[in-house]
């Protein structure tokens, strides 16, 4: 992937063809052995390094005009620091194996054109002071560098992380396998938002159909062609992720008694099933096998004003907590009048349900702080009102 970038992106293939060490890695561009003279007036090389903005397949023109650097920091010909492009010093985790020790900023009046002018703008301004010690160097050595990103779970770069600096923080995760069951309204959502980290598998579950409801509260907008095929709903959605992304196994089947057992496979789980005794089962094997989750409800009512009264709920479940979940999770199936069966437009809440299931396994998995660690949350649209309990310090 990464080598059919640059030879597609006319910049950096051209910066490849002039004989600059060009890598791709991380969804960051890096252009190694670039001449500088450091403190002691020697003469060394480093690497400078960059995001990369990205149209599909080849380059955009540069989202910033800041360039980073791994090595001492460049000085003039004298030894003293070249202060016209310091920006920041200290080491900065880019991405996994990806640290830099420096970051410059020269702006141009109309920025960077695209990744040659930037790049070599950067390495003339470095190699300056070293060309005055020694003529003979040049950033352009010739040297074929392998990238590194031919691996990824992505079929094209996560460019996003890069360019926020949180590539390393977003590859914590990278190695989990996650089961998503039920791939209703909330289900749905949950595999939009986890599609786009980089975990190593994401299996779907659910044995039902995409149909002309279920286009009114999940992402996207299907074609009535579309819903005239009548996919499974595990299919429907693998297909559309998949061209995002690999690793995306649809199962055919609801999980029961019978396969329960295949939950031990996986790292985390989100249950999204509305009914109470298919939960049950579901967390009682969770719990056994020692799998963190995170399962998901929502309850809506009409009042006497004929306004929807909702609330969702998230209730986490992990080894060092899960004594709270007989007594939060409904865990029978509900009798009467259900208006979430009845596939009410609730769009907007099934999307909220899942992003705070998924930002609570962030949270588990270490992305983001979690100074609470509650296991239980719920949201209340009528008070616009979170709350948090079952912290873990409780248990």
């Amino acid at each position: 992937m990464s080598q059919e970038l640059i030879s597609r992106s006319p910049d950096l293939k051209r910066l490849r063809d002039e004989g600059f060490e060009v890598e791709v890695r991380s969804g960051h561009l890096l252009v190694h052995s670039v001449p500088y003279v450091n403190s002691r007036q020697e003469v060394v090389r480093g690497v400078l390094v960059s995001d990369l903005t990205l149209a599909g397949n080849i380059t955009a023109e540069p989202g910033t005009h800041v360039a980073y650097f791994i090595g001492e920091h460049p000085c003039t010909k004298d030894g003293s620091e070249i202060v016209q492009i310091k920006h920041a010093s200290g080491t900065h985790l880019l991405a996994q194996g990806l640290s830099v020790d420096h970051s410059f900023s020269n702006k141009p009046p109309n920025g960077y054109a695209n990744y040659y002018e930037k790049m070599t703008t950067y390495a003339d301004i470095l190699s300056s002071a070293a060309r005055a010690l020694d003529p003979r160097v040049d950033a352009r050595t010739f040297k074929v560098i392998e990238s590194g990103d031919d691996n990824s779970v992505f079929k094209y770069l996560d460019t996003a992380s890069s360019r926020a600096g949180i590539t390393a923080i977003s590859e914590r995760v990278s190695r989990q396998r996650l089961a998503i069951i039920g791939l209703g309204g909330t289900g749905s959502y949950v595999l939009d938002f986890v599609a786009k980290t980089p975990v190593l598998e994401i299996h779907l579950f659910d044995d039902d159909l995409f149909l002309q409801h279920n286009a009114f509260r999940a992402p996207g907008a299907p074609s009535i062609e579309e819903l005239r095929q009548q996919e499974f709903k595990v299919d429907h959605f693998r297909n559309i992720y998949g061209q995002m992304r690999n690793g995306i196994i649809a199962h055919r089947e609801r999980v029961t008694e019978v396969n329960v057992h295949l939950l031990s496979a996986y790292d985390f789980v989100f249950v999204c099933v509305d009914k109470g005794s298919a939960r049950r089962k579901i967390v009682q094997a969770l719990v056994t096998g020692g799998i963190s989750f995170v399962d998901v409800g929502m309850g809506v009512e009409v009042t006497d004003s004929q306004v929807l009264w909702a609330m969702c709920r998230v209730t986490a479940g992990t080894l060092a907590k899960n004594d709270h979940l007989q007594r939060r999770l409904p865990m029978s199936d509900a009798d009467g009048e259900d208006l979430y069966a009845q596939n009410v437009q609730i769009a907007d809440l099934n999307a909220l349900n899942a992003a705070l299931a998924v930002i609570k396994w962030k949270k588990i998995s270490g992305v983001y702080q979690d100074v609470d660690r509650d296991h239980h949350s719920t949201y209340c649209t009528s008070l616009h009102l979170l709350t948090s309990e079952e912290r873990l310090d409780e248990a």
